[in-house]
């Protein structure tokens, strides 16, 4: 796993190295954790533990930062 690149709300997004090639971003807060694909839509891949409101405040968050994820994405797979 890669370090957390950002953190915002207490929730920290990072990317898993040579995981699949699908663009996306896991998420973690406390012993919560989300898998969130970035294409062809910013979607939940999967969920474990966040409640629906969590999901929402992640979805937010990430489309507010997609393009920089994606960059983020990119440069640290290759």
């Amino acid at each position: 796993m890669s370090p957390t690149f950002k953190n915002e709300k207490g929730y920290g997004f990072s990317i898993f190295s040579n995981e699949e090639h699908r663009i996306h971003i896991h998420v973690f807060k406390d012993t919560n954790s989300a898998k969130i694909w970035l294409e062809p839509i910013v979607e939940i891949a999967e969920n474990r533990g966040f409640s629906d409101k969590e999901i929402k405040m992640i979805i937010t968050i990430t489309k507010e930062n997609e393009k920089e994820f994606k960059e983020k994405y990119r440069a640290h797979i290759g």
